[in-house]
């Protein structure tokens, strides 16, 4: 009982980062797990088992929202799929001496990514329903994030949505919901990959999955009050740093790393880490116009109380 509590409570952490900024439950939950003892192959592959359910309820509301392009999904999602096989078999083959460090080193880099991107500059993007992106595009980044996203126990959504959101071509919304989507195949193709490469142990871990799936249920309402009271540019730099920290700390310890030269790499991290979160506090006191530098929208909001007046005579 006190074991399913705790990862019920690993679940709703994770699903309070991802309801919030739209990604990052996979990376959040594996920390977490790999904290408390599970090794990286049994992490991710419990992850990944419990996100097949949450991602096929989040497309099918997010279809309902009509926040899908399903071309997208499918030009995205089926080579996801291809690279979450090849990753979850990759990562099962490692005994897990081999594979803490690298699974460490990929969170901690997708962290640091997490604490940039929310944090230095937040992209501008356009209002398209539709994707202009070809084939060409998506597949690569399709098949490198989903085989980051199985063998380092999560990355699908920070890379996916981070790379197509930088791109501006594409409405926000129409990009979540896609990528939400396609993260099905994702999730279901890296279950699969674990399951033949750990045979009966990548189903092992049932009481882990029950309690992230839970804990996801459980925290989605309170992640929805989360977004609307907390910037996603602070949010986003607090957890990208929480991630670098704590695998950091798995590295520290994989490669025997003690004394001075640990106290300099936490100060280091730390002190970064609190440089980046008062500049996104900054950045979320400014006003649009001034977080990206130009008098655009001080002009459009000029330019509507001046004609505002004349458009109510007129009627």
């Amino acid at each position: 009982m006190f074991n399913l509590l705790l990862f019920t409570l690993v679940g709703v952490g994770a699903q309070l980062v991802d309801g919030a900024l739209g990604m990052a439950f996979g990376v959040t939950a594996t920390t977490l797990l790999m904290i408390g003892g599970l090794g990286p192959a049994q992490a991710s592959a419990a992850v990944h088992l419990a996100e097949v359910g949450t991602t096929l309820a989040s497309g099918v509301s997010h279809w309902k929202f009509k926040n899908i392009d399903w071309k997208l999904v499918a030009k995205l999602g089926v080579p996801g799929a291809v690279g979450a096989f090849i990753g979850a078999t990759v990562l099962s083959g490692l005994s897990t001496e081999a594979a803490v460090p690298i699974t460490a080193t990929i969170l901690l880099a997708i962290g640091v990514y997490v604490a940039l991107r929310f944090s230095v500059r937040p992209p501008a993007v356009a209002d398209a329903r539709t994707t202009p992106h070809t084939a060409r595009f998506l597949s690569p980044l399709g098949l490198f994030g989903g085989f980051i996203d199985a063998s380092g126990g999560g990355g699908w959504g920070p890379i996916t949505t981070s790379t197509l959101l930088s791109r501006g071509k594409t409405a926000p919304r129409t990009v979540i919901g896609s990528v939400s989507a396609s993260e099905f195949l994702v999730a279901s193709a890296a279950s699969l990959g674990f399951l033949v490469g750990l045979g009966r142990e990548s189903a092992g871990n049932l009481l882990v999955v029950a309690g992230l799936a839970l804990g996801g249920v459980i925290a989605a309402p309170f992640a929805a009050w989360l977004v609307s009271r907390v910037p996603a540019t602070l949010l986003g730099t607090a957890v990208g740093g929480v991630i670098v920290l704590t695998n950091a700390q798995k590295l520290f310890k994989s490669f025997d790393v003690t004394g001075a030269v640990t106290v300099a790499g936490y100060l280091a991290i730390l002190g970064a880490w609190a440089a980046l979160l008062f500049y996104a506090w900054k950045r979320s006191t400014l006003t649009p116009a001034e977080a990206e530098g130009d008098f655009t929208g001080v002009e459009l909001a000029v330019e509507t109380e001046l004609t505002e007046p004349a458009v109510k005579r007129e009627r």
